[in-house]
C-alpha cells in the first residue's frame, strides 16, 4: 500500500508539473489582440491571418506561444515589417536574422548588445536605444523622437533584444526592473506577469534593466547554432527565456511563497523537489544560477518593494528578510545597489515626487 501510495504522489506531482508547463507555454489573449492592432491600424483584415495560423475570429482564450510565434511571423510578412509598423521606419523582413548574424562572433554580451542596439537604431531610426549603466544595472533605455508609443511597442522591443542575448549567453538574463513611458494598458497585469520583474507605466523614460556584471559573460555560438535558434524564432524565445522558464525558476516560485526568515535549507529543498541535492546544484549550474544567488535575487526584489512603497523601519525590513542584524542586511543592500537602504529610499521618494 505505501508503495500504491509513492507511485500515486509521484504521478500527481508529474500532472502538477505537465500542467504548469502547459500554462507556461500559454500567451495572453490581450498579448494576440495587441499583435493584430497592427493590422487594422492600416486598414487590413484580420481573418486571413488568424485562418492561416488556425486561430478563431475571436480570441478569449491564452494561445500557445508556437501558435503566437506563427502569427507574430505571418503579420510580419503581411506588413514586411517584423517590427509591426511600430518604428519611423519598417524593419523588413529578414532584419532579425541579420541582427543575430551582426551579433554572433562578439566576445562578450557588453559587445553584442551594443551591437544590437545600434543596428536596431539604423534601421528603426526611432525609437533609439542606448546602454546605460549605473547603481550595478546595465539599463537599456528607449528614446522617442515624438509623444509615447504603445505599451505592445516598447515590449516587442525588449522581446527581441532580450531573446537574442538570453541566447547568446546560453541562459536566461534576469530583468530587474521595466519601466514603460506609455500609460497602463487594460492588460497592465499580464504585462507583470510576462517580464516576472517590477513594472511601472507612465515612467520619463523606457528602460529595461538587469545586473551589469552579466556584460561580461562570453559568447560562444557557432553558425549551425544560429540556424537552428532561427528556425524556432520567435517562438523559442516567448518560451525558453521567459521568467517561469527552467528549474531555477521552480526554485524561485517555491522560496517566493515562504518569507525569507523561514527558507529551508538546501537540502530539504532538494528533498521536497525529488531530487539529490548534487543533481538540483548541477541543474541550477547550467541554468547558470545558484541557490545563493536566488535567495538574494528574492531578498533583493523584496527589499526595493518594502523601501519604496510601505514605512517599515529598515531594522524591520531587514527582520522581514531574514537577516540577525541589520548591519548584515546593509551591507547585502549596498552590494546590491552600490547604495544604502536610507539613500535608496529618499532617491526613490524622490523621484515618484518628481513624476507626480
Amino acid at each position: 500500500m505505501t508503495e500504491v501510495l509513492h507511485y500515486f504522489g509521484q504521478f500527481c506531482h508529474s500532472v502538477r508539473f505537465d500542467m504548469a508547463e502547459i500554462e507556461r507555454r500559454m500567451i495572453a489573449p490581450g498579448f494576440v489582440e495587441e499583435a493584430l492592432d497592427s493590422l487594422r491600424r492600416l486598414g487590413k483584415p484580420t481573418e486571413p491571418i488568424l485562418a492561416r495560423v488556425g486561430l478563431p475570429v475571436v480570441i478569449d482564450q491564452p494561445v500557445s506561444a508556437e501558435t503566437y510565434g506563427a502569427l507574430w511571423l505571418a503579420i510580419a510578412a503581411e506588413l514586411d515589417d517584423e517590427f509591426f509598423g511600430m518604428g519611423c521606419r519598417p524593419m523588413r523582413s529578414g532584419s532579425f536574422a541579420l541582427l543575430c548574424h551582426c551579433v554572433l562572433h562578439a566576445p562578450t554580451l557588453g559587445h553584442a548588445l551594443r551591437r544590437a542596439l545600434r543596428f536596431l537604431d539604423v534601421v528603426l531610426d526611432d525609437p533609439c536605444g542606448r546602454l546605460v549603466i549605473r547603481d550595478g544595472l546595465a539599463e537599456v533605455e528607449l528614446q522617442d523622437a515624438g509623444g509615447p508609443r504603445s505599451a505592445f511597442a516598447y515590449r516587442t522591443y525588449w522581446i527581441i533584444l532580450h531573446g537574442i542575448t538570453c541566447w547568446l549567453v546560453g541562459r536566461r538574463i534576469p530583468i530587474r526592473l521595466v519601466d514603460f513611458r506609455c500609460a497602463e494598458p487594460k492588460q497592465g497585469a499580464d504585462y507583470r506577469l510576462f517580464f516576472g520583474a517590477p513594472v511601472r507605466f507612465s515612467q520619463p523614460v523606457s528602460r529595461l534593466g538587469f545586473d551589469s556584471a552579466l556584460l561580461d559573460l562570453p559568447i560562444s555560438r557557432s553558425g549551425q547554432a544560429l540556424k537552428q535558434f532561427l528556425r524556432g524564432a520567435p517562438a523559442n524565445i516567448l518560451v525558453r527565456y521567459r521568467y517561469d522558464a527552467g528549474i531555477a525558476a521552480a526554485v524561485r516560485r517555491r522560496l517566493s511563497q515562504a518569507t525569507p526568515a523561514t527558507w529551508r535549507s538546501f537540502a530539504e529543498l532538494a528533498a521536497d523537489m525529488r531530487m539529490p541535492p548534487s543533481t538540483l546544484r548541477h541543474r541550477l549550474h547550467d541554468e547558470g544560477q545558484s541557490y545563493a544567488a536566488i535567495k538574494d535575487e528574492i531578498r533583493r526584489d523584496l527589499a526595493v518593494e518594502l523601501l519604496l512603497n510601505t514605512s517599515k523601519t529598515i531594522g524591520e525590513i531587514a527582520v522581514q528578510l531574514g537577516y540577525s542584524e541589520p548591519s548584515a542586511f546593509f551591507r547585502a543592500f549596498r552590494k546590491w545597489v552600490g547604495k544604502s537602504p536610507e539613500v535608496f529610499r529618499r532617491e526613490g521618494s524622490e523621484g515618484q515626487d518628481s513624476v507626480r
